[in-house]
């Protein structure tokens, strides 16, 4: 726990994650003082940065005068967890960790990566912003999106039933309704 101006602040966690693949300009964005110090401002006392195979190493740090708390990995077995205990999830485009955050009912910001040649995941992390599951960043908005972001203002997302497209898809192939 942090203490600023004497008063002991509740650890707060933001999850940063890349996937599998190098995202090293979302690294690069989190790990400015202006973002780690919005964070802090905002209730956020440590930064966890899973970097993937990203060749940029970010800064760790310990608690600085209002700055969050900053410390990374490359890889783990399961984030599963990670997700779990964060207060915040900064995510990249990636459809897995996209639901994974929405299904545990956590605030999400999505940075895509436009270093990517068929980007379809804009698509999805647009569409979801735009009904208001999440908030949609580029790498060089992320600081004015935590700063505009009022977590408040977030819809918790409802998974459809999957059961008639289920059947549809068993139909096609030739397998009897249940």
């Amino acid at each position: 726990m942090g203490e600023t101006g004497g008063t002991v602040k509740e650890k707060k966690v933001v999850f940063v994650t890349v996937g599998t693949t190098c995202f090293d300009a979302l690294v690069r964005a989190v790990d400015t003082p202006e973002v780690k110090k919005e964070l802090f401002r905002k209730g956020y006392t440590n930064i966890l940065i899973q970097i993937g195979r990203g060749s940029y190493i970010p800064t760790k740090s310990t608690v600085e005068n209002g700055s969050a708390v900053l410390e990374y990995f490359t890889f783990s077995s399961s984030i599963a967890d990670y997700f779990k205990e964060a207060s915040l999830v900064i995510s990249h485009a990636g459809s897995g960790s996209i639901f994974e955050t929405l299904r545990l009912g956590k605030p999400l910001i999505v940075v895509v990566n436009e270093d990517l040649m068929d980007n379809h995941q804009s698509e999805l992390a647009e569409e979801l912003a735009e009904k208001k599951h999440l908030f949609c960043a580029r790498p060089q908005t992320l600081y004015q999106t935590i700063m505009d972001m009022d977590t408040g203002s977030l819809i918790a997302y409802q998974p459809g039933d999957a059961e008639s497209v289920t059947k549809f898809i068993n139909r096609y192939l030739g397998f009897p309704d249940d």
